[in-house]
């Protein structure tokens, strides 16, 4: 079972302006093959299908933990693609033609028809995400290789559309998530070393670029968040402190576990109505009344 908070990982700025073609590039980073789906999905199934896991309890516990924290990105990055289409029609009313200037536009055409402007389960091409891009071999040592070159995948992703875009709200993300899957890369190199001998994480970073090197990054990493894993969960998985111990390649300091939420953990994500796509309906204020009742009902 998965514990919901209405809060993101992260504070993100408000969007003074919309880009629609930075929401379409985000979208690869949801749904793309090495998107924030496939790695929630990819480290679920395998905990969910982990054989024999009394025995590989500490791998079994850091899989599905990271799992947890995925689950977060996710709606990290669907914020930012709301974000990146708030304010996008061209009118307010929708009796006209409020997105007009949308037609011709270099963005989704899915977000402007389909989603209400708002985030897909898709690639930056619309295509949808498949489950085909789930690995799950049940040999565990396959399966966190897997993983270290999934995030690393998503890490080549993530500094692509990075380049591709300065909007604010996109970079903040982007700043976060270098720092965060940076440790679930050097956690699995670190699991793949305790049961091979083979020491992986010399390997990192892929490319070789340091995060500290991307300026929305190194506040993060200034704060520590790179040598921190989080336990989300009251009671379970604390055998992770098995795997994730010692010190980090990078700067020598101490890696530690850490219970509960991320204590830099932001607002609820709050996108704003949009008339033009009759998002959350076409008479806002009818909506509102009804709200408004209904709380006061149930008080």
């Amino acid at each position: 079972m998965i514990l919901r908070i209405d809060r993101l990982q992260i504070e993100l700025p408000m969007p003074s302006e919309p880009d629609v073609a930075a929401a379409a590039a985000v979208q690869e980073l949801l749904g793309g093959r090495f998107g924030e789906m496939s790695t929630l999905m990819n480290y679920t199934y395998q905990s969910f299908n982990l054989r024999g896991r009394d025995k590989v309890k500490p791998f079994y516990d850091l899989i599905a933990n990271i799992a947890a924290e995925e689950y977060g990105h996710i709606e990290l990055v669907s914020a930012v693609i709301n974000g990146l289409l708030t304010g996008a029609p061209e009118k307010d009313d929708p009796r006209e033609t409020p997105m007009k200037n949308l037609k011709d536009t270099a963005g989704l055409r899915h977000h402007f028809i389909h989603s209400g402007l708002g985030a897909l389960p898709v690639n930056s091409l619309g295509q949808g995400w498949n489950g085909e891009y789930v690995f799950n071999s049940g040999d565990l040592v396959l399966d966190l290789l897997h993983n270290f070159f999934l995030e690393n995948g998503a890490r080549m992703a993530k500094i692509r559309v990075y380049e591709m875009t300065d909007h604010p709200i996109a970079r903040q993300m982007l700043g976060y998530l270098f720092v965060r899957g940076g440790v679930h890369a050097l956690a699995y190199a670190k699991a793949l070393e305790a049961l091979t001998g083979v020491d992986v994480k010399k390997m990192l970073p892929i490319p070789r670029i340091p995060d500290i090197e991307f300026k929305e990054s190194k506040p993060f990493i200034e704060r520590g968040f790179h040598r921190r894993l989080y336990r989300f969960s009251v009671e379970d998985f604390k055998d992770i402190t098995a795997i994730w111990t010692g010190e980090h390649p990078a700067d020598g300091k101490p890696l530690e576990v850490l219970d509960g939420l991320p204590e830099h953990a932001g607002g609820p994500a709050n996108p704003p109505e949009e008339p033009a796509v009759f998002a959350p309906g076409y008479n806002i204020d009818e909506l509102r009344e009804m709200a408004q009742w209904l709380l006061k009902k149930s008080r």
